[in-house]
């Protein structure tokens, strides 16, 4: 239940912010899509904890302000050794471990590599992450395991 009413919530915001009308009509018609919604997904049974992470609420706000700035340095980074020429892009292809103990946490782990410029998350396959960098330093920061740590953090 407590599933259900994030979802109800979530998906009243969304309608609300993207109408900008508050009109009788348009709040009724809101309503009536998000009761469908709400059926269809409840008929398809993915209304559960995945679907709507009630558990990272509160953690997830920090997580994210720590990746913006990752993604912010690697941005500054990638765009330094592409002025600096192809000498100093070395790529490699590793295998990273992730310590994460649910599918979300991997999925949220490998997401949160691909976001980070210079590196892709190409594969995943049990606790293994297949991953491409331009750089081999990249590769060492993920080997060090800070992410992966504050992912698991969000986990517990």
């Amino acid at each position: 239940m407590p599933h259900t009413i994030s979802l109800f919530l979530t998906l009243a915001a969304f309608w609300l912010l993207n109408s900008g009308h508050y009109t009788l009509l348009i709040l009724s018609l809101g309503l009536i899509s998000i009761a469908l919604v709400l059926y269809i997904a409840h008929r398809m049974d993915v209304v559960d904890h995945e679907s709507q992470p009630l558990h990272l609420t509160l953690r997830i706000p920090a997580f994210h302000l720590w990746l913006t700035k990752e993604i912010i340095l690697s941005n500054i980074s990638v765009v330094k050794h592409i002025w600096l020429g192809n000498e100093t892009i070395s790529p490699v292809l590793a295998t990273i471990k992730a310590s994460q103990k649910t599918d979300m946490g991997k999925v949220i782990y490998a997401n949160s590599i691909t976001l980070t410029p210079g590196t892709v998350a190409v594969d995943l396959v049990g606790n293994q992450i297949t991953v491409h960098a331009l750089l081999r330093e990249n590769i060492e920061v993920l080997q060090a395991g800070e992410m992966d740590r504050r992912i698991s953090r969000l986990e517990d």
